[in-house]
This record gives structure tokens, sequence and C-alpha cells, in this order.
């Protein structure tokens, strides 16, 4: 696969970013690592990081450019700080760079496919959220999305909950205005949600995970309410040899239609 290190400026954050990309190459010679590129453009997942990460993260913690490469499968990795893929009330506009800028941008700059059926989304802890988010907001651009130990119940997590988040991470996210009920509450989203149009999920957390009864949760209040879920909960924490194994089972079960 072809690693990329992209530096580029955003007009929705008015500064310079980075992503980490992965596109498929097809190969025979290398030793330990087949290769594989479809004829047309490759699909593309984008895979989004933690709280206390960046757009590097998942290179540096997992094996995922092994576990991509005979997929033909394109991975955008890309960087929005602690901003719970939020326009920030007191920082700067990273859903507006997730959800519409960063798409228009990657197809710009690299060969790869726009259908729908074709992309995939997917992150862990904090990305869980933004890719379950994304999803319930924009189910038309998904063939699928993935959460692993995602923070499926951020509003039961405001400075006035028993379990809250940093407080200045919530200040700077959300300041003051009520997180319930809005479009950055995805369990509210489900309320919203035709299940006709919401995309496959895929939620998996470790039963030992702090965040687990909320994705149970979440599961729950979605499968009530007709949405496709496959849950692959099971003994397992809050760190990255977790999130390296389940990776994998998010990707065996993307429908990927080179496979």
């Amino acid at each position: 696969m072809a690693l990329i290190h992209c530096d580029f400026f955003a007009e929705s954050l008015g500064l310079s970013t980075s992503m980490t990309v992965l596109l498929p190459q097809q190969t025979s010679s290398q030793i330990g690592l087949a290769g594989t590129s479809p004829a047309g453009d490759p699909p593309v997942l984008y895979l989004l990081h933690g709280l206390s990460d960046d757009h590097t993260i998942w290179l540096r913690r997992t094996s995922i450019e092994r576990y991509v490469a005979p997929l033909g499968l394109a991975v955008v990795m890309p960087q929005v700080g602690r901003s719970f893929y939020t326009d920030e009330e007191h920082g700067n506009r990273y859903w507006t760079f997730l959800s519409e800028e960063l798409p228009q941008l990657c197809r710009s700059f690299f060969r790869l496919s726009d259908r729908p059926s074709d992309t995939f989304v997917a992150g862990l802890s904090m990305g869980g959220y933004g890719a379950v988010k994304w999803a319930l907001r924009h189910p038309d651009r998904f063939a699928a999305a993935a959460s692993l130990s995602g923070v499926l119940d951020v509003a039961g997590r405001g400075p006035d909950s028993d379990r809250p988040l940093d407080a200045r991470v919530w200040h700077t996210v959300f300041g003051d205005r009520p997180v319930g009920g809005s479009d950055d509450d995805v369990l509210h989203l489900l309320d919203t949600a035709d299940p006709a149009r919401i995309p496959p999920l895929y939620l998996a957390c470790g039963t030992e995970d702090f965040l687990y009864d909320d994705n149970v949760r979440f599961s729950t209040a979605a499968r009530e309410r007709g949405l496709p879920v496959t849950v692959g909960f099971g003994p397992g924490d809050h760190d990255w040899a977790y999130w390296d194994r389940t990776v994998r089972d998010v990707l065996a079960w993307l429908p990927l239609s080179t496979r």
C-alpha cells in the first residue's frame, strides 16, 4: 500500500491540518504482504481517532495497513483534536470539516470512489461517536458504519452528571448549550432516524470497558427502533489490544464490493 502523510489547508477550520492516508496498491513480490487494488476507483474507509489521539494513531497502535492491504480499500484518518467531531462552541468547525470539506478534498487529492456503496466510516471511543453521528445525520452517504468502544451517550456525560467528561473539553466543545435532544446526541438521532435509510451499524465494546453500559443502552435503543445493528460485545477493556483485535472484525464485516 501507499502510505501518505498529507498536510493541507482546511477552509472550514481556517488553518493547516493533517491526515494519514492508505491507498491500495497491487503487488505480487512483497514478502509477507499481498496488496490488491481494484480496477476502478477504490472504496474508502474514514477511520476516526479518539480523544487523546491524532491522525497517526491507528497506524502506530494497530496493523491497519497490513489488515486492509488485501482488501483493495483506501483508508483516510483525519486529525480533529479533542473536538468530538463537532462544530465547537468555543473552538473550530470540526463537524463541518469532517462531514463536508474532508470528503471533497480527499476526492480531489486522491483517486477514490464517490459512491455511497463504496464509502464507510468507523472509529474508536470519541471516534466511534463521530462515526455513528456521521452515519445517522448523513445516512445516504455510507454503506456501513462501525463504532469501537464509542462514547454513545455524550449527553449523559455533561458537567452535572455523575460521570462527566473533562470540564475543559466540555466547555470548549459544547459550552453551555444543551446537548440532550440536539443533533450532537446520537441517542436522540435514533428517534428521528428512518430505519429504511440508516446504513448497517456495527457496535463493539469490551465488557470491562467503562463505556460498556452506554453501548448496551444505545444498541438496545437502536434495535427497538428497527435499525440494522450488529453487536460485537465481549471480553475487553478500553485499550489498543481490544481495538487492534476488533478492527479486524469490522473489516471482515464491511460489505466490500471488491471481495
